[in-house]
């Protein structure tokens, strides 16, 4: 690590805790797709989480740590704390609280804790600002009706940005088919607006060394709280205890698997306008089951 950027680290640590703090090593740590990330270490022996990337990319990391601040409130499920982010040079960089994190652990107690999450609730869907799912800009305005939010600030911005991107054609065609018949979905079901966690793969979850969940790069926003379950089940990770425990705390409504593709689909065409490959198709495949899906009633 270059030594102009160790300095403003351990500078911005220091101001954030109020302690003295010098940067040693920094260990570099894998597993993200869209950040480097570092285990960081101070002279003293403390350790930080460090999540670097460029510059423009600061916005992404001060809404992350609103998200975990958020979260971290309720006080109802672990986050890693946030310690300081800003710029530093070329790179901006997020530096969190360490954890010592494995993959396996209470399972039931994280399905008992998220439904704990998701029953603090707002008066309208949105949040206080607008954040990112992965690199993506998440537009998160109030609105009192949860499906014209969906409509306007989930499905149709991703489907704009496709367009953008050069998907055209049959997955605009259908799209827009699809937003418009978005009221099938919703005949006697009104949410009401939970916290979620908003990027809830199995990735993004883990458990500290006596088992407690902790859940981490969050996209929050109040919303339907079917929206959090559906993507714990979009690539799988999350085992039946923990399905199991959210259920006997609070069980879903009955049309949640009509409307699981629906929310997964805000998921699949971010990954088409991320990574591209073949989640355009997939996505126009969702589209045209969903659609199928209105007309058998």
């Amino acid at each position: 690590m270059k030594q102009q950027l160790s300095s403003q680290l351990s500078a911005a640590v220091q101001a954030a805790t109020q302690r003295p703090f010098a940067v040693s090593n920094a260990t570099p740590v894998g597993g993200g797709d869209i950040n480097a990330a570092f285990s960081l270490q101070g002279t003293d022996g403390s350790r930080y989480f460090l999540k670097l990337n460029d510059a423009q990319h600061h916005a992404m990391f001060a809404a992350e740590a609103a998200g975990l601040d958020a979260i971290a409130a309720t006080d109802t499920i672990r986050v890693p704390r946030p310690v300081a982010h800003g710029i530093a040079g070329e790179q901006s960089f997020l530096v969190l609280e360490h954890l010592e994190l494995r993959s396996r652990g209470n399972a039931g107690l994280l399905g008992q804790q998220l439904a704990a999450l998701h029953r603090c609730t707002a008066t309208r869907f949105g949040f206080a600002q607008d954040n990112f799912i992965g690199t993506t800009p998440q537009p998160n305005a109030w609105k009192d009706d949860w499906m014209v939010f969906w409509r306007e600030r989930r499905l149709g911005f991703q489907l704009q940005i496709a367009r953008e991107n050069g998907y055209g054609g049959q997955l605009q065609t259908l799209g827009a088919e699809l937003l418009d018949a978005l009221p099938a979905f919703f005949k006697g079901y009104a949410p009401q607006p939970s916290l979620l966690h908003g990027d809830l793969w199995g990735g993004n979850h883990a458990f500290t060394a006596d088992g407690t969940p902790t859940i981490f790069d969050p996209a929050v926003y109040y919303g339907d709280r079917e929206c959090d379950i559906a993507m714990t089940e979009l690539f799988g990770g999350y085992p039946a205890d923990f399905h199991a425990a959210y259920s006997a705390a609070w069980p879903l409504d009955a049309g949640y698997a009509r409307r699981r593709d629906l929310y997964n689909l805000y998921h699949i065409l971010n990954h088409a306008n991320l990574f591209g490959g073949g989640y355009a198709r997939q996505a126009e495949q969702m589209v045209k089951r969903l659609l199928l899906l209105i007309e058998a009633g």
